[in-house]
């Protein structure tokens, strides 16, 4: 950062700025702030004398009241920040910390509480396929125990043939005994 004659210009002119500000007198003065022990690190300490009566100096503690109600306007002059410049014995003026609009606490019921339901939708669903397919499996097997069992023909029942082992009806058997012999 080059601190030059310019940037101390402008520095005492926000000083005094800041003093007619805050004591709503326009007798202030850049030539009222005085800068001294100014060091290449930007450094350096000042007073600000008072217009009416050339050798006294301001009370510190009304310099340091009107910097601090105009903190920001100095620091938006150098593009400097409450981090950056720095004064002495009076507080920075950092804004308080950012508060979220919600709560942590309720983020962290929140996502909980939706696991918990999406488990519960879960388990739900699952048992519902599990139930289907049961049952789709029962009427399957009911299904070829009635095509098995008994069907009816003429309304007389008869037993289902089993093809691969074959039938032999009864009628047509070759009994030997009942018939006669020609």
């Amino acid at each position: 950062y080059a601190w030059d004659a310019n940037e101390e210009y402008l520095f005492k002119a926000m000083v005094a700025f800041a003093m007619r500000r805050y004591s709503s007198k326009s007798t202030t003065q850049i030539s009222n702030v005085l800068l001294c022990n100014v060091t290449d690190r930007v450094s350096f300490w000042f007073v600000v004398t008072d217009s009416s009566k050339n050798v006294t100096t301001v009370p510190g503690s009304e310099v340091e009241a009107a910097i601090r109600m105009n903190r920001n306007r100095i620091n938006n002059a150098f593009l400097l920040s409450d981090k950056t410049l720095q004064f002495l014995k009076i507080t920075s003026t950092l804004s308080p910390p950012v508060e979220p609009s919600t709560p942590v606490w309720l983020i962290v019921f929140g996502v909980v509480l939706c696991l918990i339901v999406a488990a519960i939708v879960f388990l739900v669903v699952s048992g519902i396929q599990k139930h289907k397919k049961k049952n789709k499996e029962s009427t399957d097997r009911e299904n070829l125990e009635e095509k098995v069992e008994v069907t009816l023909e003429n309304g007389i029942p008869c037993e289902a043939l089993d093809l691969k082992a074959g039938h032999i009806n009864g009628v047509f058997a070759a009994d030997d005994d009942r018939f006669t012999s020609l």
